[in-house]
């Protein structure tokens, strides 16, 4: 395998005029940057649908993609829309944080507008997408559609008839209803058919794109509601048992995430079809998918459902190496990578390594405590893949200024014995270096841009999943810096 090197950047974040990134003219002009900079791989975040809080790590669908990324501009291109219908949804000037409520307000409506037209002459190819992908997508559109009927509340709170999905009620609100879940339906084809065509046009340049799945789906969504046996839940839909991490040196109380828990005991044969299903229908939009939370895998912290903190959880035994093998094994041609970061066990770091997938390594764990710290380049193995940091972490240029001095100082060190500056560049440069046969930057490093830029800082609510790429950052000089180190350091 060659030596890559690659930026993240979510699409939410690309430049636009309509509020938020989508799959539209900056998808492909970011493509050419990584083309011209010699890049040859693009890190995104999870595209699906999200809910309160817009993390894309808590989506309505494991399997759906989010339909803000569809680009009014090409719906008009393909005569769904008129200039005027979307004029006024552009920004009038520039606004450098994505605002989802005024999208969650105004993108549904001119959606509607484009599916009712879509349906008027209908491309032969929808009952076609329809039917490869009924299996989620019949449950999504159903859930969205009964959702906007009760007016986006959690599907845990609705009447007991449709909680609980009663045939003959379900069947009716289907009839009854076919514009709205046609709407669905339409959103789904269209961001399909948009995502595929960036996706086609990285790779007829040489680039490919690592996408990114999370380890567990949001309690209020269609894979939940849809399939409830496959998760620890009583007969009423509610969670008896439920997801986090048990407290450790970052947190007394550990971190209570909420998820439902896969009924791993009792369901392994219809969770193992289940994320061979998911695993696929990602391997369809990416050619990486990054796995998160990988240490699940192996064992997982269960908490009991309505606990105020993560404390009094008990660890419990995951699928493991037989599970990953049987997911290489489900797509033809399949890349994995596995975000094993944290406080690992043995048998975490056991199942990384008979599953040989690559793990991650992250720059900025690096210089926290000693010269044995796993985290510095020196003891990298080539099957891993480095990070400067990931969308948890802050950009370099937050991270250095908030070092206290012994850390500051053991990094200067370093840095200097391997030939390197102590500042951004330097660390980018320590990056290429290294054995890790992948190596990853935030785009916000090489645009060397500081805390307004940061993606999401875990544990607060406020200012996350927001910051977008102003116009124009991405330049020629810049393309040839990039392109210089490629080349330099060996990387394709």
């Amino acid at each position: 395998m060659k030596r890559k090197f690659g930026i993240i950047l979510p699409v939410f974040s690309l430049p636009s005029q309509y509020g938020i990134g989508t799959f539209g003219k900056s998808a492909y002009d970011f493509i050419n940057f990584l083309d011209e900079s010699k890049v040859s791989l693009w890190q995104v975040l999870p595209l699906g649908p999200t809910s309160y809080g817009n993390s894309p790590y808590q989506s309505f669908s494991a399997f759906a993609g989010n339909d803000y990324f569809i680009d009014l501009d090409y719906l008009i291109s393909d005569g769904l829309l008129l200039d005027e219908e979307v004029e006024k949804l552009k920004d009038g000037q520039y606004e450098i944080k994505i605002d989802y409520g005024k999208l969650f307000q105004t993108r549904y409506e001119i959606l509607d507008l484009a599916a009712n037209r879509f349906f008027e002459n209908k491309p032969s190819g929808f009952d076609r997408f329809v039917n490869e992908n009924k299996a989620w997508l019949i449950d999504f559109a159903v859930f969205m559609s009964l959702k906007r009927k009760f007016n986006m509340s959690s599907w845990l709170e609705w009447p007991e008839e449709y909680r609980l999905k009663n045939k003959k009620v379900i069947d009716q609100f289907v009839e009854e209803n076919e514009a709205i879940i046609n709407h669905f339906l339409f959103c789904q084809y269209e961001f399909e058919k948009q995502w595929i065509s960036v996706k086609r046009y990285a790779n007829s340049k040489g680039i490919e794109i690592i996408g990114d799945i999370p380890f567990y789906v949001a309690l209020d969504s269609s894979d939940v509601w849809g399939n409830r046996d496959l998760f620890v839940l009583d007969e009423q839909g509610f969670p008896t048992e439920v997801a986090g991490v048990p407290p450790d040196y970052f947190s007394e109380t550990g971190q209570l995430w909420g998820n439902p828990i896969y009924d791993w005991s009792n369901r392994r044969e219809e969770l193992y079809q289940w994320w061979r299903a998911r695993v696929i229908a990602s391997n369809k939009l990416f050619d990486y998918i990054r796995i998160d939370h990988f240490r699940g895998f192996d064992s997982y912290w269960s908490v009991p459902a309505g606990s105020p903190n993560a404390i009094k959880g008990e660890w419990k035994k995951g699928p493991g190496i037989r599970f990953i093998r049987y997911l290489k094994r489900s797509a033809k041609n399949i890349k994995l990578i596995a975000e094993d970061l944290g406080l690992l066990t043995p048998s975490v770091i056991k199942l990384l390594k008979d599953s040989r997938l690559p793990g991650m390594k992250v720059l900025e764990f690096a210089f926290s405590s000693d010269e044995e710290n796993e985290y510095l380049p020196d003891v990298y193995p080539k099957n891993c893949v480095c990070y400067t940091g990931t969308h948890d972490n802050g950009p370099l240029k937050e991270w250095i200024i908030s070092l206290d001095e012994d850390s500051y100082s053991f990094m200067s060190r370093y840095l200097k014995k391997k030939g390197f500056e102590a500042n951004i560049d330097g660390l980018i440069r320590l990056g290429m270096s290294s054995n890790a046969r992948i190596f990853m930057v935030q785009l916000q490093d090489l645009l060397e841009i500081g805390a307004e830029s940061r993606i999401n800082t875990p544990g607060s609510d406020e200012g996350n999943w927001q910051w977008r790429l102003e116009p124009f950052s991405l330049n020629e000089e810049l393309a040839l810096r990039v392109s210089d180190m490629v080349v330099e350091y060996g990387r394709d």
